[in-house]
């Protein structure tokens, strides 16, 4: 049973934790969010059992939101892959709903999950592909942002998303504590595609303590462009 106030208080204290800034407002959605995967979950394996409100609060919703910044920087257009009960994307359109999100999903009940919360946080930006990304016309999902949550290691993603990675296009990789021996292993790919890390933020969740990382790629420069 969650107690009254108790998934506001543990998002407001995580986000100044991670000097994050999520208003009021921002809060009031993330609660509605909280109690729809709290619900949705009793029906379908939404996330994994045995995690308190604290461990939901930190290992999902708080790791999506070190996203924000990053987003806010100017009008983004974030395509999540694998979207699941979708972390990160929805719960960062959730807090900034002037951007653009479209997730894709092949797994029916989930996007069924993904649509009633769009209409139940009246995001107008968001939208569900009910389909497998490599199915999917690249030029229907241009982008600022390609993000993968636990979708495949480093290598894989970056294949999989190898056709719709534009000019400008960054790529988020969210990884655990495996994430130096998968970016070693994908350094072939990441060579191949002319890609580079241009950001790394390392960090430690509120609450779980899990050790995380953000890696960001965009394509590198070629001499003469």
């Amino acid at each position: 049973m969650v107690k009254n106030g108790e998934v506001q208080s543990l998002l407001r204290a995580g986000c100044s934790e991670l000097d994050l800034d999520v208003d009021g407002a921002g809060l009031v959605s993330l609660e509605k969010y909280f109690l729809e995967l709290i619900r949705w979950s009793r029906k379908m394996n939404l996330i994994g059992k045995n995690q308190d409100t604290g461990d939901i609060i930190a290992n999902h919703f708080l790791d999506s939101l070190v996203l924000l910044p990053y987003l806010r920087k100017k009008q983004s257009f974030l395509v999540d892959i694998g979207s699941g009960a979708d972390f990160p994307g929805l719960v960062c359109n959730a807090v900034a709903p002037e951007m653009v999100l479209k997730m894709v999903e092949p797994r029916l009940k989930r996007v069924s999950f993904l649509r009633h919360l769009i209409r139940r946080l009246h995001l107008k930006n968001a939208e569900v592909v009910a389909e497998r990304v490599e199915n999917v016309a690249p030029e229907s999902l241009v982008c600022s942002h390609i993000v993968s949550r636990a979708v495949a290691d480093i290598a894989d993603f970056l294949l999989l998303v190898e056709g719709i990675i534009g000019a400008t296009t960054e790529v988020i990789c969210m990884k655990g504590p495996r994430w130096e021996e998968e970016l070693t292993h994908a350094q072939p790919v990441i060579e191949r595609l002319h890609l580079k890390l241009i950001h790394r933020q390392e960090f430690s969740l509120p609450y779980s303590g899990k050790q995380r990382v953000v890696l960001i790629f965009n394509k590198r420069l070629e001499i003469g462009e």
